[in-house]
């Protein structure tokens, strides 16, 4: 009798809980299946920085800074995220106006944690998550242009203030209900990320100035991180692109299957581009490659097919290596790990492209030039530019602010010859290694 009593009252418990686990505020129901999709996808994004990028990244530059230039990419993760939830999100995407979003959401505040994203049906709080990985990896990938040069005191500063004065509003601008570039066809971050991205470290690396003895061989302190890096950012590029579909569906499928299908035709292409001119394929240039190929296809995931992706791929890779080996060589500016060469370029390319290959069979809503509609390659080219324009005053205003407060944002000759690790931070990644391997 007390046995049948305890299993009524658990039934009673689980009754009345029903409304509070199942439904949000506005009585819709939480998609679990998507809820789930969305999580990994989170997930699978947050390793792109902390970890992909920074071995990325870490893999190409001089031994002396390696744990400088990591350690770029890991803050960068931190004081992204912290940034986003704090007032980022809410200048994104609370209502607002056609520039910029409002203070709805400072803190979270007004965001319960039954709320869910209208058509996804996923609670708001994980929408919030799942874009602030978004916005922590597009300020790492600006590191890129500076290392081996800026103090980290000011690449702290720089990195909270282009949050909130660079990213947010293009964010709103595109993926924002009320931007005023919301008809672009950026499936998961082309132009709000990738060209955004891009020009801010042409720009920074133009402030902060070349490196010392730029001319001298300068050899990468690991190609097997390097590789290994990029290994994880391809991983987590399943979640980014995956992801925007937001849900566990046909179009996350294809977003999934494009985009391991430009990877591997970018790095393809690459390969055979070595093989025909300097007659020796690097796996830094296949390596390269493949990141092209998926920045290509990053705003075209969720509108084209195979074909499309085998274009985009290749072209990516194309625009890649002349943004890389070329156009360096011709301008001479010092964009150390080619953030402009390879996301500010080919994330243009990618934009472009989606104008001209959006396929309705894919998403019966959107349309590119080669499909009967003119007009999108128009809009794509308006949202670039904007971009490029706003990216590039808003990145100079913040580098001069974070600049002041730091007494000025390059270190000093000597310590850029003696190197970022031991120099700045006192430690030094060879020495560490050895420590663990003897212990």
């Amino acid at each position: 009798m007390k046995e049948f009593r305890f299993k009524r009252v658990l039934l009673f418990i689980s009754v009345i809980q029903l409304p509070i686990l199942s439904f949000a505020e506005d009585g819709g129901a939480i998609d679990t299946g998507n809820t789930a999709w969305m999580l990994m996808s989170t997930a699978l994004v947050m390793l792109m920085t902390p970890a992909g990028l920074a071995l990325f990244y870490g893999g190409l530059t001089q031994s002396k800074s390696v744990l400088n230039t990591v350690g770029m990419s890991y803050v960068a993760y931190l004081i992204g995220s912290l940034v986003w939830v704090i007032i980022g999100y809410s200048l994104a995407f609370s209502p607002g106006n056609e520039f910029i979003g409002g203070l709805n959401y400072l803190l979270l505040n007004g965001i319960s944690v039954t709320d869910i994203v209208d058509g996804a049906n996923i609670p708001k709080l994980l929408d919030v998550a799942f874009q602030g990985t978004f916005a922590a990896i597009a300020l790492a990938i600006v590191s890129g242009s500076v290392i081996e040069r800026i103090r980290f005191s000011t690449w702290m500063w720089f990195s909270m203030l282009w949050i909130i004065v660079v990213y947010a509003p293009i964010c709103h601008w595109v993926w924002g209900s009320e931007g005023f570039l919301h008809g672009d066809l950026d499936f998961a971050g082309g132009t709000v990320i990738h060209i955004n991205a891009g020009v801010s470290g042409l720009i920074l690396a133009l402030l902060v100035g070349r490196r010392v003895n730029l001319h001298e061989e300068r050899r990468p302190s690991s190609i097997k991180f390097m590789i290994l890096g990029s290994a994880l950012l391809w991983f987590g590029w399943f979640g980014f692109n995956g992801g925007s579909a937001y849900g566990a569906n046909a179009s996350a499928a294809n977003a999934l299957l494009v985009t391991n299908v430009a990877a591997c035709a970018g790095g393809i292409v690459w390969l055979l581009i070595e093989m025909l001119i300097i007659k020796k394929p690097t796996l830094i240039g296949v390596a390269s490659g493949a990141i092209s190929g998926l920045v290509c296809i990053t705003p075209a995931a969720g509108f084209v097919g195979v074909p499309g992706a085998l274009i985009l791929g290749a072209v990516g890779s194309v625009i890649g290596y002349l943004g890389v080996v070329k156009l360096k060589e011709y301008f001479g500016h010092d964009d150390t790990l080619d953030a402009f060469g390879m996301h500010g370029l080919v994330g243009i390319a990618g934009a472009l492209l989606t104008g001209l290959l959006a396929n309705p069979a894919i998403d019966p809503l959107s349309a590119g030039v080669f499909y009967g509609n003119p007009g999108q390659f128009f809009i794509q080219l308006k949202s670039v530019t904007a971009t490029i324009l706003y990216s590039g005053v808003g990145t100079f205003i913040v580098y001069k602010v974070a600049a002041y407060f730091t007494k000025g944002g390059r270190i000093t000759e000597d310590m850029e010859l003696e190197g970022m690790d031991i120099g700045y931070h006192g430690e030094q990644h060879m020495a560490i290694e050895k420590e663990m391997l003897s212990g």
